[in-house]
């Protein structure tokens, strides 16, 4: 990673966001972030607050006065700021859809009109839907329900974001990267919105039901929030990366009733597992994605990247920060 680079995070006070300004600051760089806070936090940014290569702009990217000022002023963006959770967007698809595609599409515009910045769009395995066909390679089709079930909102709404953002590399000569991250786990991430490791953890700290979404078998994959640093940052210094879709996740899969069950027995929690239908739990009709994995041949291939952390030091260090914040 280059030093002393102006650099811009959209939603950059968020779980993912805030672990990125830490390491591109550490590294150096100028820092600036917008964040509305709708779903990011001051006390993710806290401790950068006063440091004089960072500032923080407590706004929404859709101001565009404000945005045509911050993208003219930077080097490289990451573009982060989206509607997170799937309780959000069943809960507020209008506003998902909107902030995500609107959003992303006056980031490329003024990162075009001030002199091509480098932007690298954080996506997500949501595009795949619901595919049967895993591990996911980013070539793969996208399989999703029908548009009266708002779940597949964001994800629709994502894959805009990506056409958009390959549109504007093939047309414009715009150099946009694409992450297509697969659960991001990690200290300073909350259950509040859906997220299913932060929830099991507080549950089993605090000897509360773990509640399982579903029947519990589908599968997911959950990787550490620094290896997901390591992969974006290096994916943005990397000469040949623009214009690529790359994902961004770990190979090692699990059932969500396995990983409650593995969250139990290391934190030698009470806790009884409670298994609660979907439609109680989010909307009738939900559905979900089965099972949920990458294939990361590519960005190996690339840039080299491997994931470092395993799931049961995941469980470890997410169980720490909860308890080391429980009282706040």
């Amino acid at each position: 990673m280059s030093d002393h680079k102006r650099i811009l995070v959209t939603g950059g006070a968020g779980f993912i966001g805030s672990h990125l300004c830490g390491r591109l600051i550490h590294a150096g760089n100028r820092v600036t972030v917008i964040d509305n806070l709708s779903t990011g936090r001051l006390e993710n940014i806290r401790e950068l607050m006063e440091h004089p290569r960072f500032q923080f702009f407590r706004n929404d990217i859709m101001n565009e006065g404000l945005m045509d000022h911050l993208v003219r002023e930077c080097d490289e963006i990451y573009h982060l700021a989206a509607i997170v959770g799937v309780k959000n967007i069943v809960d507020d698809p209008v506003r998902t859809l909107r902030t995500i595609i609107v959003g992303t599409d006056i980031v490329l515009q003024l990162a075009h009109r001030h002199d091509k910045k480098k932007v690298l769009l954080t996506s997500t395995s949501e595009v795949y839907g619901k595919s049967p066909n895993t591990p996911f390679s980013e070539e793969d089709d996208r399989v999703l329900g029908p548009t009266t079930r708002s779940r597949w909102s964001y994800s629709s709404a994502k894959a805009v974001d990506e056409y958009m953002g390959l549109a504007y590399h093939k047309t414009q000569g715009l150099p946009v990267i694409i992450g297509r991250l697969f659960n991001t786990v990690g200290p300073k991430q909350t259950g509040q919105y859906g997220m299913v490791l932060p929830r099991f953890v507080r549950q089993a700290l605090a000897g509360e039901p773990i509640t399982v979404y579903g029947d519990g078998s589908q599968t997911r994959t959950l990787c550490y929030v620094d290896d997901v640093i390591d992969a974006i940052t290096a994916l943005m210094q990397h000469r040949e990366s623009p214009g690529g879709i790359f994902n961004i996740g770990t190979e090692e899969e699990i059932t969500i009733m396995n990983l409650a069950e593995r969250v139990k027995s290391i934190l030698k929690s009470s806790s009884e597992i409670v298994v609660i239908p979907y439609e109680k739990a989010y909307e009738e009709g939900f559905e979900d994605m089965m099972r949920r994995a990458p294939d990361i041949a590519k960005i190996r291939r690339t840039i080299g990247w491997t994931p470092k952390y395993r799931l049961d030091e995941i469980i470890r260090k997410v169980a720490e920060w909860a308890a080391s914040v429980s009282g706040e």
